[in-house]
């Protein structure tokens, strides 16, 4: 649906539930100190809060999507040990920000951060704007829509991604030296 669809069925159908419910939280007699009355208590602070979807279509009724795009930084949190400096957790972070960028823009993150690396270094003030994720300009292999379904489950090995990075690197290199 459109924001404005979305909120409109949202008035029509979710509000007049969340009103009843809150009518229904403020009548309870429940004793301040109970663990029924620290609930509603918490419940009727928090309205404010929970009832902003109803002022703008394109809010989100969870934080799903925001914990989803976190989840690869703390599943990984044990092999970005190398990260002992602050120059390289920077970079980390730079490097983690333009993957779930281009994820989030449905791009292609390896060709996406390839082109960049191709394009950065004679790349004019002018030209970055070319450059963003949401670009017209993008070339197609960095348009490939990405398959975020969960990978299967492998075995873990101590350095897989050490191990890794260096089986990607040799075979960009190889790809450069017969280019």
């Amino acid at each position: 649906m459109s924001p404005e669809e979305r909120y409109e069925q949202r008035l029509k159908y979710s509000k007049p539930v969340s009103d009843e419910f809150f009518n229904w939280v403020g009548r309870l007699n429940a004793l301040p100190k109970s663990q029924l009355g620290e609930a509603v208590h918490y419940a009727l602070a928090q309205r404010e809060y929970l009832e902003n979807v109803y002022l703008e279509g394109r809010l989100e009724l969870s934080n799903n999507r925001a914990e989803r795009s976190v989840r690869p930084f703390v599943q990984g949190r044990k092999q970005w040990l190398f990260s002992n400096t602050p120059k390289g957790a920077e970079a980390s972070s730079v490097l983690y920000s333009i993957i779930e960028t281009a994820k989030e823009n449905n791009l292609h993150p390896f060709y996406y951060i390839k082109y960049l690396l191709e394009e950065l270094p004679n790349a004019k003030t002018s030209d970055l704007e070319a450059l963003l994720p949401w670009s017209p300009g993008l070339p197609e292999c960095c348009r490939t829509p990405v398959n975020l379904e969960k990978p299967r489950r492998r075995k873990k090995h101590k350095g897989s991604l050490h191990k890794a990075l260096l089986r990607l690197r040799e075979k960009f290199c190889d790809r450069q030296d017969t280019g």
